[in-house]
């Protein structure tokens, strides 16, 4: 009775703890970049459809290919003739006189039949066996290509996130800041050593800081959103994000010395693979000259009988086997202009190459270009920083003896905050426009 009773437990317990199993597999616990990019490259839609269209691909040359096997066909006819055919033979003792119509056959027919065939050469087949690797290559490629636009698109989403969650942590400390400069302001109005406009300042600066703040968490909500999405990641799930800023730091650096090799770009790999494949159609086209070749072999069991019951008692087998040729002589010049279409559409691709090689060295030479800006203002902003911190915490000491007015105390403040967005916003925009580069040098790491 025990044992029915646990097991009774267990069922009931097992579809909650299977769906406890299904979100932890699921969701991510302070989420790294890269566990970020990972996620997304398992369950984001775009790489998932990609992984899909390899699969119909693979299927789809299997499918091709089985024309080169032997195809086997079984097919059987019944037959009933409801008026018999007739002959007309000539009276050969007397040829001058009328022919004889004579009634052939009997009624009743049932022909089963095996027909085997098999493909010698044929340029469908040939076509299909010749491209199979290049065709499952391409495939792969635009999964590789999904993957790094996925890859990019989680980077850029994920520091635009940790910039809000900054912004919003510099305006929390803002806040602090303004609301112990507002009490201060309050109690020297209070004791007559300031009068009521320093008290009046810090309350329009302490509620700007805190509508900022407002704005910025809710453009958080959105901006986690939208890394959610980029990432196939459960809308409904919590995900908490895990960054180190001094880390992050050291990840900015990057040689700007390297060349561009256009072998590494996956759209110059994914036309040099169509070029092959276009190669290969030219080729396809040609062998239109050809004549088709195909060997077949058939085995009837033909059965006959004037009556219906007594139709499968006896048959009389015949086989043969033989070959087909086939040479179309004339089509209009069609097969021509095809070859002519598909040695334009080789050259096309080749004027494509060109422009693409064009067009890299320009999304290099922007990219780079601006992740020289970015790098040049992070570092700008990285001293500003620090001059700001310290003009603020000498004028607040200044205020508090008496020597500096609140509005310069408050100006130091405005000072100090904006030099902390402007270092944060700064940094991850040195660490998006690096994945430009990195796209752009064909380097940027889908793993």
């Amino acid at each position: 009775m025990k044992g029915v009773f646990t097991l009774l437990l267990l069922l009931m317990l097992y579809p909650s703890l299977l769906l406890s199993q299904v979100i932890t597999d699921t969701t991510l616990e302070q989420a790294t970049l890269q566990q970020c990019i990972r996620y997304g490259l398992e369950h984001q839609p775009a790489i998932r459809a990609s992984i899909i269209d390899e699969e119909i691909t693979e299927t789809t040359i299997k499918n091709k290919l089985a024309d080169w096997y032997p195809q086997l066909n079984l097919s059987a006819n019944l037959q009933h003739y409801l008026k018999m055919p007739v002959s007309i033979f000539p009276d050969f003792t007397n040829p001058a006189g009328p022919k004889r119509e004579v009634q052939t056959g009997v009624r009743n027919y049932s022909t089963p039949q095996l027909s085997v065939t098999q493909t010698i050469f044929n340029r469908d087949v040939l076509l299909a066996s010749r491209t199979a690797r290049d065709v499952r290559l391409q495939a792969r490629q635009t999964t590789t290509a999904n993957k790094i636009e996925v890859a990019a698109g989680i980077s850029k989403a994920f520091y635009d996130v940790l910039l809000t969650q900054q912004q919003i942590q510099v305006l929390n400390e803002t806040i602090t800041r303004l609301d112990r400069s507002l009490k201060d302001a309050w109690y020297q109005y209070q004791s007559g050593v300031a009068d009521k406009t320093d008290y009046k300042r810090a309350t329009i600066a302490f509620n700007n800081a805190k509508a900022d703040r407002r704005a910025a968490q809710e453009q958080l909500n959105a901006r986690y959103a939208y890394l959610k999405q980029q990432m196939g990641y459960p809308a409904e799930q919590p995900l908490h994000l895990s960054f180190d800023t001094t880390h992050m730091e050291k990840e900015i650096a990057f040689d700007t010395l390297q060349k561009v090799q256009y072998e590494s770009r996956i759209e110059f790999k994914q036309l040099q693979t169509q070029q092959r494949l276009l190669q290969a159609n030219v080729k396809y086209n040609q062998w239109s000259y050809i004549p088709t070749f195909s060997a077949f072999g058939l085995y009837n069991l033909v059965y006959q009988n004037d009556e219906f019951s007594k139709l499968y008692s006896q048959s009389f087998p015949n086989s043969y086997i033989g070959v087909q040729f086939a040479w179309p002589l004339f089509q209009g010049g069609k097969r021509t202009l095809n070859i002519r279409q598909a040695n334009l559409q080789l050259k096309r691709n080749e004027w494509e190459m060109a422009d693409l090689k064009n067009n890299i060295n320009t999304q290099y030479s922007q990219a780079m270009a601006t992740y020289k800006s970015n790098l040049n203002d992070f570092y700008t902003q990285k001293e500003n920083l620090e001059l700001a911190s310290d003009v603020y915490n000498t004028l607040q000491l200044q205020y508090k003896s008496g020597i500096k007015t609140y509005l310069e105390v408050i100006i130091a403040e405005t000072d100090l905050r904006t030099t902390q967005l402007n270092y944060y916003n700064s940094l991850y925009q040195v660490l998006s426009s690096k994945i430009d580069v990195e796209k752009a040098l064909g380097t940027l790491k889908t793993n």
